[in-house]
């Protein structure tokens, strides 16, 4: 009998270090593109087609004294592998919905878990998207809402606390934002800097400087950190945590080409990183919207570093030359872009909108919005 698991419990597994080895029977170009990474995972790619056109020589390549963890795109290619494999005497279980449902996996930790207030972090492990889910005093902030709107009502019961402010640090080209929609269900304010464009209805965050939720405890002041975009921003809570949007990661800064005015845009970050971020204190924690890779996670489960840490291994943060700092910038950005970044540009600007299953076609894949990737230590 064929077992399965889900992506949960995968994920669990991963985190916690376990040794896992993924037998993914996608197409090679799909398997290169996008694959399931971790601190103590292996992966090997062959592909369904394989085991159907040749059976014997497909399952020759796999080796028979591991435990296999079968995936394909959405589970039925990847089912008909581990039974052959079972068949065959070898250990092997799927994973239930595939990289489809690897890709909507939601992971939610605790940053900070103090009697005024809390600090959750949203990890959309198969995206390596992060949000965030902050409270005080029975009202809550949503700091760059992902795609499963039911989360963050579900944590909103949970806590006893009412959403009042939904914040995007810039306009999102990896992933669709469903600020408008979670503020249409739950009558809180959306915020969004003027200048990404967009149509959809929004509160202008560049009217302020300070939110609060609750009381004082919670006060998020609103740092301008352009570069990745024109109007990205930084969410500084309790002089302490920097949510720095796609401004800074935890191993590298925001990629400024995805609005097809790279060097433009890197004139601009560089004035964010000498100038705004440069003034922060070395003891500041850095949250950021995205992460490359589990190495990035600490031993709490978090996707969070010192600023003082962060600055020490990405060298790009030293260089204070101007010219240098843009042309290296520029040059480092990859010609990989985040997969339909356009269209997911356009719904987020309120071009058009899609039905669940296109969105989750357009989200399939991974986050690229990282530029000058320093691995994390």
């Amino acid at each position: 009998m064929v077992f399965s698991i889900s992506t949960d419990e995968l994920y669990r597994r991963i985190e916690q270090g376990e040794p896992i080895f993924i037998l993914d029977v996608r197409n090679t170009d799909e398997y290169s593109n996008w694959k399931i990474e971790g601190r103590n995972v292996q992966s090997i790619n062959v592909p369904y087609f394989d085991f159907m056109e040749d059976e014997d020589k497909a399952v020759s390549q796999v080796p028979k004294d591991k435990d296999l963890v079968v995936i394909c795109a959405h589970q039925g290619s990847s089912a008909y592998v581990a039974d052959v494999l079972d068949r065959r005497g070898y250990r092997a279980v799927y994973v239930q919905g595939g990289m489809a449902a690897w890709g909507n996996t939601y992971h939610v930790v605790p940053v900070v878990e103090e009697p005024d207030w809390t600090l959750l972090q949203i990890n959309r492990v198969g995206k390596g998207c992060l949000s965030y889910f902050m409270f005080s005093k029975g009202e809550a902030v949503v700091v760059e809402p992902l795609r499963n709107v039911n989360l963050y009502t579900e944590l909103a019961e949970k806590y006893g606390v009412t959403i009042r402010h939904i914040l995007d640090s810039h306009m999102h080209a990896d992933h669709i934002s469903t600020g408008p929609e979670l503020a249409a269900r739950t009558g809180a304010t959306y915020y969004l800097n003027s200048s990404e464009g967009s149509k959809v209805r929004f509160e202008p965050l560049e009217k302020y400087e300070k939110l609060q939720s609750g009381n004082i405890e919670v006060e998020v002041l609103v740092v301008k950190t352009p570069g990745h975009t024109p109007g990205s921003l930084s969410f500084f809570v309790n002089q302490k945590y920097l949510l720095s949007g796609d401004t800074i990661f935890v191993g590298g800064l925001g990629r400024p080409d995805l609005g097809g005015k790279a060097r433009e845009w890197a004139e601009d970050l560089y004035d964010t990183v000498f100038g705004k971020v440069a003034a922060l204190a070395d003891d500041v924690i850095v949250l950021p919207s995205h992460y490359a890779s589990f190495a990035e996670l600490n031993d709490k489960g978090v996707v969070a570093d010192t600023l003082g840490n962060i600055r020490s291994r990405n060298e790009i943060m030293h260089l204070a030359d101007r010219q240098r700092f843009i042309e290296t910038v520029v040059e480092s950005d990859s010609a990989l872009k985040p997969p339909n970044y356009l269209d997911v540009l356009a719904i987020n600007r309120g071009d058009f909108q899609v039905d669940a299953a296109r969105a989750d076609e357009l989200e399939m894949g991974p986050n690229r919005c990282a530029a000058h990737h320093a691995a994390a230590s």
